[in-house]
């Protein structure tokens, strides 16, 4: 059962990993992945979004032949089940292996909004 932040998240969320698999039927890679990106920014305040998120970045990567980004979301997808839901996530943080996974970082004022919004409804 999904906590109130991530029934409230899950639009957003969910609206980026669509966008992510429009641009993978386009061969976008990189748009793919910026997609991605976003959506773990939006989602990695809940357990089940921050794991759904490094689960399509490690077959994105998978896909891409990317092993070292592969091997970067192997880590990330373990630390987002067992760290999120005791407030080990660096705010902003991208998700991808070119980022720390303690680096925060800053965060658009739209995903700050969406973030905000979802956390008081």
């Amino acid at each position: 059962m999904l906590n109130r932040f991530s029934k409230n998240i899950s639009y957003a969320v969910l609206k980026e990993l669509s966008l992510a698999r429009k641009a993978r039927r386009n061969n976008d890679v990189l748009q793919e992945f910026l997609h991605l990106e976003n959506a773990h920014v939006l989602g990695q305040n809940s357990t089940y979004w921050h794991t759904k998120v490094h689960c399509h970045m490690l077959y994105w990567a998978r896909r891409n032949g990317d092993h070292q980004e592969l091997r970067g979301q192997l880590l990330r997808v373990f630390g987002a089940f067992t760290k999120t839901a005791v407030g080990l996530v660096p705010d902003g943080n991208t998700g991808g292996s070119n980022v720390s996974p303690f680096k925060p970082l800053p965060i658009s004022a739209l995903h700050q909004q969406k973030i905000t919004r979802a956390k008081q409804i």
